[in-house]
């Protein structure tokens, strides 16, 4: 995985943390829906401290990354994967497990505030890297018939087949997202400034600590900053 300068360029002070896990059985067991409602629940509830301010876009970390929107090309509406965690916790609604690996982030993403999103490596063609779109690169959201491709000059997850990930962390492609199905995956966390970089290198260390527990494996951290911009995904 590459992070290109178009990216540094715009966020000189932005980080990406990187989690690769291989060889896991990411099936839903039933018996394990407690545990995962349990820990989304836990995170719901955490959320809420970032959530001190009325309306809600005047709390920081919305403020923080609707700024963040603004300085690239992005879709009418698209907001950060994080917002959209945090207006679920600031209503109150219920969060249901999707999957093992998905609530594993979803739970550590709610408890710091910090956006996380995953893809499965095998459905990933070529590289993956993270910089501005062309304009018109393939794309198909969750639950969308109809291709939706990105804009130019658009900050997007990447590979030789298309978008990934649209809008930085807005949206994710059905054909690389992860499933019961899944083995091998790489999970990421984007941050904008030092302070949210310091939240997500203690959220990817506690996003570790779950998923190795739970998938009984040893994942491999990486931290992607202008002076190491990459990491292998194999």
């Amino acid at each position: 995985m590459t992070v290109e300068q178009t990216f540094w360029d715009l966020f000189p002070d932005g980080q990406i943390n990187v989690l690769i896990v291989k060889s896991i059985d990411n099936r839903v067991q039933e018996e394990d829906n407690e545990y995962f409602s349990g820990l989304l629940t836990q995170g719901k509830e955490a959320a809420k401290e970032f959530l001190t301010e009325e309306p809600f876009s005047q709390n920081e970390v919305i403020e923080e990354w609707r700024e963040a929107f603004r300085k690239f090309k992005t879709k009418k509406g698209a907001r950060s994967s994080i917002e959209a965690l945090l207006k679920r916790a600031h209503q109150d609604r219920e969060f249901s497990p999707i999957n093992p690996l998905v609530d594993l982030y979803n739970s550590v993403s709610l408890t710091c505030a910090v956006p996380c999103g995953g893809e499965d490596i095998q459905s990933i063609q070529g590289g993956l890297r993270l910089g501005k779109a062309e304009g018109g690169e393939t794309f198909r959201p969750l639950g969308a018939e109809e291709d939706a491709p990105a804009l130019p000059e658009e900050i997007c997850y990447l590979d030789d087949a298309g978008s990934v990930c649209r809008c930085l962390n807005w949206r994710e492609a059905q054909r690389t997202m992860l499933t019961e199905e899944t083995t091998d995956a790489v999970l990421v966390m984007e941050s904008i400034n030092k302070e949210q970089a310091k939240r997500a290198d203690e959220a990817m260390e506690e996003l570790k600590k779950r998923v190795d527990e739970y998938f009984h494996t040893d994942s491999q951290k990486s931290v992607l900053v202008p002076s190491a911009p990459s990491c292998a995904l194999g």
